[in-house]
């Protein structure tokens, strides 16, 4: 028998399998799996390779809340621990979500069991517990932060905390307006998936870094316009900020290298982007996009199978702890008003 292939066949296969090959050598694969079958391959690689971050902020401020009442306790339980147990437990659906379900983990914690001896039948709670790490470790813990005092010669004092220390992205006393459009179609370009968050405002609202770490994106790119990229400083998450001002995009001071803290100002809102010609204003509606990457292994940070999460719920849990921001008439930049000393924890 002879079968006859078409040489336009032939050309599309010899396309697919070198772009097969060359993503094999460069270690980069594409997964979009179910989350089981994901943790499954976790087991078998070295590190995971997708992560479904359906946590909603309903189950996210509650499991905080917990977290910082029993802090000083003697049943302390992170807040991470919680989720990845309910993530094991309902198999990553949040949708039917009750607190009265996590007061029933602390009973049981608060008789004496540990959220490990609780989680020892959960097939998947050590791959939640690692993602969920990854996703939401920046977001809690001791920290010291000026606060106002006024019988203090500087008007201020500083104060220890135990809490949330991570802090919106726009900056407080600045209008917004949000939606969880995370997977919406893009088309400039090539079709799409939306990677990230969408918040809408006005020119010149200042931007304010999540959290803290290392600047390792700073200039023009022709989706994003005007951008920064900075890095936590575990490696695990990665911030992006797109679409800020045209000719006044970043905080003057900063580079690529620079650290920055949580709360500091670093750009501008504005509507940059879609054009390879650097500082065009191509967006139609001004807005900030800000996207939150995964990064489980270095392989990752730039390739065909990045790990982009749904940070609405993040956003939404962060709109009460907004940096208070002052604008400096002569340089025309803005600056925090209340700094923050982060406390690092082994």
């Amino acid at each position: 028998m002879v079968i006859i292939v078409s040489r336009k066949r032939l050309a599309r296969a010899a396309v697919v399998l070198f772009a097969a090959l060359l993503l094999a050598g460069s270690g980069c694969f594409f997964y979009y799996q179910s989350a089981a079958a994901n943790a499954n391959k976790a087991q078998q690689d070295d590190f995971i390779k997708w992560v479904d971050f359906n946590v909603t902020y309903q189950a996210l401020d509650y499991s905080i809340k917990l977290d910082m009442e029993y802090r000083d306790s003697q049943t302390p339980v992170s807040f991470i621990s919680l989720l990845a147990y309910l993530a094991a437990k309902n198999g990553n659906n949040f949708k039917r979500f009750k607190t009265s379900q996590l007061d029933a983990v602390m009973e049981q914690i608060k008789s004496g069991k540990t959220i490990e001896e609780l989680a020892a039948g959960l097939k998947y709670y050590d791959y939640y517990l690692e993602a969920y790490t990854a996703a939401l470790s920046g977001l809690v813990g001791w920290y010291e932060i000026e606060v106002k005092d006024q019988s203090s010669q500087s008007g201020k004092r500083w104060e220890r905390r135990y809490g949330i220390k991570a802090f919106s992205p726009i900056a407080k006393g600045f209008y917004y307006n949000h939606y969880d459009d995370f997977g919406t179609g893009r088309s400039y370009g090539f079709k799409r998936r939306h990677l990230g968050h969408d918040m809408m405002g006005s020119v010149g609202t200042p931007i304010i870094a999540v959290e803290g770490g290392t600047v390792e994106a700073l200039g023009w790119n022709q989706y994003g316009g005007w951008r920064i990229g900075i890095r936590s400083r575990d490696g695990k998450r990665y911030y992006y900020y797109a679409h800020l001002r045209k000719d006044f995009p970043f905080n003057k001071s900063l580079k690529i290298g620079s650290t920055v803290k949580p709360g500091d100002v670093i750009g501008y809102m504005g509507r940059s982007g879609y054009s390879l010609n650097e500082n065009t204003n191509n967006i139609r509606q001004t807005h900030l996009h800000i996207g939150l990457q995964l990064i489980f292994d270095e392989s990752q940070k730039e390739c065909n199978s990045e790990i982009w999460i749904d940070i609405y719920p993040i956003i939404l849990l962060l709109h009460r702890n907004r940096s208070e921001v002052v604008r400096n008439p002569d340089t025309k930049e803005y600056s925090r008003v209340y700094d923050i000393r982060e406390i690092i924890e082994d």
